[in-house]
């Protein structure tokens, strides 16, 4: 078991993110599904001059990214977005892309259960002839009700994957289970050796340790589970805006690289534009949390 970070929830120059992941400990980097965005070759230098490797990628399902809408062109679109991001993990020399199957945010249904697990499915197993291929494996990521209407549940995500074949496993997040799972230590040991990927805040989404989980049971329990995979910090801190906040230089301006897109996708995720000295203090208060314990 390994630290690693997703990058989606700061916009800076991916140099500034890899040495602060490589000051903090972490080995690995869980690097935003935007394919079009980075060099790979440029990328997998900047992380072997830092000592750091790709982990993998996470979708990033902005509008109009869904396997589960009626249009299938749409459908089709989003095949191929993920068949790219799994593509640019393969040229990073990573192993794994974990996949929310539906747009964040989207609570709403475009067709029967039937026809859109029928749609899930579908699309799922183009994605992952192509994953076998390029010798990348993939996992169904289960997110709370109130960013997807589809899968919420450990269980849920096992009868997905399981659906889509072999080399589909499972993607967990501490936030997510925490909202979701009537038992948290049970939905783990019940999902045991599919899970492939495990995302990590803390219950109020901050850095691990900032909140109420306990990460010695949680991490004890991937342990005794023989998971072996990252632990991958995913805090996507809220603002305060009133008198009554606690961290006064949460907030800065706005890195050049930050486009709408992503602006809109941070801030449906309740958050905003952080400032360097507040989000390098949280990736630090994460690795000071975790890493005594998977070492």
């Amino acid at each position: 078991m390994h630290l690693s970070m997703h990058n989606w929830m700061r916009a800076e120059p991916l140099e500034v993110t890899i040495r602060r992941l490589a000051r903090y400990g972490y080995e690995s980097i869980e690097i935003g599904g935007e394919p079009d965005r980075y060099d790979t070759a440029e990328v997998r230098k900047l992380l072997k001059d830092n000592g750091l490797r790709c982990w993998g990628s996470i979708s990033l399902m902005f509008a109009g990214l869904d396997l589960l809408q009626a249009d299938a062109q749409g459908r089709a679109n989003t095949v191929q977005y993920l068949k790219d991001c799994i593509t640019m993990v393969k040229e990073l020399d990573g192993e794994l892309m974990s996949i929310v199957p539906s747009e964040v945010g989207k609570v709403n249904a475009q067709a029967d259960p039937e026809t859109e697990w029928n749609w899930a499915v579908e699309g799922l197993r183009e994605v992952n002839a192509h994953a076998k291929k390029e010798g990348v494996r993939i996992a169904v990521e289960a997110l709370n009700r109130f960013e997807t209407n589809f899968i919420n549940r450990h269980d849920q995500a096992v009868l997905l994957a399981t659906e889509v074949g072999d080399n589909c496993g499972v993607c967990l997040d501490s936030f997510h289970m925490n909202m979701e799972e009537a038992n948290f230590r049970q939905a783990l040991l019940d999902t045991g050796d599919l899970i492939w990927d495990y995302h990590v805040a803390d219950n109020n989404r901050m850095a691990c340790g900032m909140g109420a989980l306990n990460w010695r049971d949680i991490v004890g329990t991937l342990k005794e589970i023989g998971y072996d995979g990252a632990l991958t910090v995913e805090f996507v801190a809220p603002l305060d805006r009133t008198p009554a906040n606690p961290y006064k230089n949460a907030t800065a301006a706005a890195e050049s690289e930050l486009t709408e897109e992503q602006l809109k996708f941070i801030e449906d995720h309740g958050s905003g534009v952080l400032s360097e000295e507040f989000y390098s203090w949280l990736v630090e208060e994460t690795a000071k949390t975790l890493l005594p314990l998977i070492k």
